[in-house]
């Protein structure tokens, strides 16, 4: 008697010349929060509910000042190009960018916050990958977000683009409060947490 598998997972076989976003908002059952990076997909792992709880913070905080202009969003693909898809955890998009409840992507063109909450999984992609390819594309700000602890309130670090260099500049780093004036007028208590 032989034992049978209790799951098996059929994987999606890539083409000759790699994938493209098109493949990417159209293959059907991809896990979710799957992303596209140079032409490979990227599964993510489950999300925790700290990661969570950390975009549920930064996101009600976004709406709260965010201008009549611009929405907030979370865990939506940003196209960039034919072979890049990535999915912030946070964007602010400009509100003509929103034609439908049903789209699934936003064009990098519309976007002008990007935030990555750092995962120990994502740490590489949230760092250095992500970051270069947004600053790259032209998003004007980008955020990261980091735990220092699982008990202690969420560390944002602040960038903006250099048009010149299409790289980031780092101009602030938030531990209790995140106060700024770019790209609007924003004011987020980071130790709400504790009662989230």
């Amino acid at each position: 008697m032989t034992a049978e598998p209790l799951h098996t997972t059929s994987w999606p076989m890539p083409p000759t010349d790699g994938y493209t976003v098109d493949d990417l908002l159209t293959l059907p059952d991809l896990p979710p929060h799957t992303e596209m990076i140079d032409g490979s997909l990227v599964f993510v792992s489950p999300q925790r509910d700290l990661h969570s709880v950390v975009i549920d913070l930064l996101a009600s905080g976004l709406r709260r000042t965010v201008p009549p202009e611009l929405r907030v969003r979370r865990e939506m693909t940003v196209v960039i190009d034919k072979r890049n898809g990535p999915e912030p955890d946070i964007t602010i998009v400009r509100a003509e960018a929103v034609r439908s409840r049903e789209q699934t992507y936003y064009e990098v063109g519309d976007v002008i916050l990007a935030v990555e909450v750092v995962s120990p999984e994502s740490e590489a992609r949230d760092h250095d990958t992500k970051p270069h390819k947004y600053a790259n594309a032209g998003i004007p700000h980008f955020w990261r977000v980091e735990m220092t602890s699982t008990d202690a309130s969420p560390v944002v670090h602040v960038f903006e683009l250099d048009t010149e260099t299409r790289t980031y500049r780092h101009t602030g780093l938030h531990h209790n409060q995140l106060k700024l004036t770019v790209p609007f007028d924003i004011d987020i208590d980071l130790t709400e947490i504790d009662r989230l």
